[in-house]
């Protein structure tokens, strides 16, 4: 399980750590459209999986991107996306046809982190750290960023600016950042978190 230090400010956060893993996850998901008559979902709440991973490196010392990693997860309860997944994170079929599963993927994962001593790792909320237990819990397996502190951006953002702040992207824009990629990619949205996090500590160390 993550450990989590919720009262410890961003600069206690930062100065434990050399490196951060910016993380955003993309899941299997279902809803009801407007236009639809009601159904049961496909894809309910404490089923879903991860279908990709996107993971950038922050070194603080350097205060720079410095490595990524992105990989697609073929998912195990709901190996069909759904038409409301497809559309929501551009994820098509071929793309988790051909992925490895979940337990392949955290294995390379951790093989990518050795590299990285002294890390710790963030997302833009709290739904990444408890997606990855779900996935965990559906594969009886671990993943590597179980065993590293956890940081919810949307703490530090919060701490900076004294308001708590709403959507990655909208975030991204009311700070004057430039837009990265597509929403709701993985890889697209860790590369967002990331020039978030170094935004975030530069203001917190002026």
């Amino acid at each position: 399980m993550p450990h989590h230090y919720p009262q410890e400010n961003i600069q206690q956060c930062i100065s434990r750590y050399r490196y951060l893993f910016c993380v955003d996850l993309e899941a299997t998901c279902d809803d009801v459209g407007q236009d639809e008559p009601a159904r049961p979902l496909i894809v309910t709440p404490d089923e879903m999986e991860t279908i990709e991973l996107g993971l950038v490196v922050v070194d603080q010392r350097e205060h720079r991107v410095v490595d990524s990693f992105q990989s697609f997860i073929r998912p195990r309860l709901h190996p069909l996306l759904t038409s409301f997944c497809k559309a929501l994170t551009t994820i098509n079929q071929r793309d988790i046809d051909t992925a490895p599963g979940f337990v392949e993927v955290m294995q390379q994962v951790d093989d990518f982190s050795r590299s990285y001593e002294n890390a710790a790792w963030v997302s833009w909320g709290k739904y990444d750290a408890t997606q990855i237990r779900r996935d965990g819990r559906i594969n009886q397996s671990s993943s590597i960023l179980e065993a590293l502190a956890h940081y919810n951006v949307k703490d530090w953002f919060e701490q900076v600016y004294a308001k708590r702040p709403g959507g990655l992207k909208p975030s991204v824009e009311q700070l004057g950042l430039p837009w990265s990629g597509t929403y709701h990619r993985g890889i697209d949205d860790a590369r967002n978190v990331a020039a978030i996090v170094l935004h975030l500590i530069e203001k917190s160390v002026r």
